[in-house]
């Protein structure tokens, strides 16, 4: 009885670090998705507040929706005290592009900070993937990263199509 017990602990707790390894595959933009590097690695300068036409996005307004939404989705799982933005225009930058290849570049730092807190709560084995997260309406960390991960691959494949469309990708 108790080797049963401690068999079936045991296959919880592989089956624990398996979907904790799954959802941080997906995070890193691994499989079927491009990386979050891989779409933004060598963005020209002239690109990033360029609307190709008929489009209204820019790589400047998706890096920074994408940085945006998941500053929010992480503050959001760990704060009850949060405030999200306003919905959809807190969401979005008011400018096509960045007023400097430093804000540039502190936009790219402060997306990856961000990713590499949920990526160690996600890793955290204390971290309860499963429960309601208390303030909540019934989401869960991990439907909060699962949500990132889905979020970012569908934008990460318009920055890769806008790139393209501006003559600034190549394959």
């Amino acid at each position: 009885m108790v080797d049963r017990k401690r068999k079936a602990g045991k296959a919880g707790k592989t089956q624990e670090a398996a979907v904790r390894a799954h959802i941080l595959y997906l995070l890193g933009g691994e499989g079927a998705h491009l990386s979050f590097e891989a779409a933004t690695r060598g963005v020209a300068t002239r690109a990033r507040g360029r609307r190709p036409p008929g489009l209204s996005l820019t790589p400047w307004r998706l890096l920074e929706h994408m940085r945006i939404a998941q500053w929010d989705i992480l503050e959001f799982s760990r704060s009850s005290a949060h405030v999200s933005p306003k919905w959809p225009d807190g969401y979005w930058p008011p400018e096509d592009g960045p007023a400097s290849a430093a804000a540039w570049a502190r936009s790219l730092r402060s997306f990856r900070s961000d990713r590499r807190q949920l990526e160690e709560m996600v890793r955290n084995p204390r971290t309860d993937l499963y429960a309601p997260i208390p303030h909540g309406t019934g989401q869960t960390i991990l439907r909060e990263a699962l949500l990132v991960a889905d979020h970012d691959a569908y934008h990460l494949g318009q920055m890769v199509l806008v790139r393209r469309l501006l003559g600034d990708w190549k394959d």
